[in-house]
């Protein structure tokens, strides 16, 4: 039985990073349909549009970083989050909608399925 996907397009102009984030996890991860279930990939494809435009609260530009590390003893980097943003708006959404989806298998094959387009 093949799984018939839709694409789902949604603009995120004026509406905070969390609200969006979940929204498209939800739809990645396939939980609309009657036929849900956690052990199957049957979620649909989504195309965020004016991700630029979001909308962050407070000083989350300059307060929050991203954590990454090479593996190699004190090789920490701490980027902040308008370094990113301002290189590409769309790894912002993307990381915060990873951070939603299950940690399993199946995350990457869901987070490909994210495409987001800047106007």
């Amino acid at each position: 039985m093949e799984i018939k996907r839709k694409i789902h397009t949604i603009d995120v102009t004026g509406i905070p990073l969390g609200r969006v984030a979940t929204e498209i996890a939800t739809l990645l991860q396939g939980k609309q349909r009657p036929s849900f279930s956690p052990n199957k990939d049957e979620g649909d494809f989504v195309v965020a549009k004016n991700v630029e435009k979001v909308k962050l609260s407070g000083n989350k530009m300059k307060q929050k970083t991203y954590f990454s590390h090479s593996g190699y003893l004190g090789h920490e980097k701490h980027i902040p989050m308008e370094k990113i943003f301002t290189r590409d708006p769309g790894e912002v959404l993307k990381r915060a909608v990873m951070g939603m989806l299950p940690k399993n298998r199946l995350r990457q094959q869901m987070i490909k399925r994210l495409k987001t387009e800047n106007s």
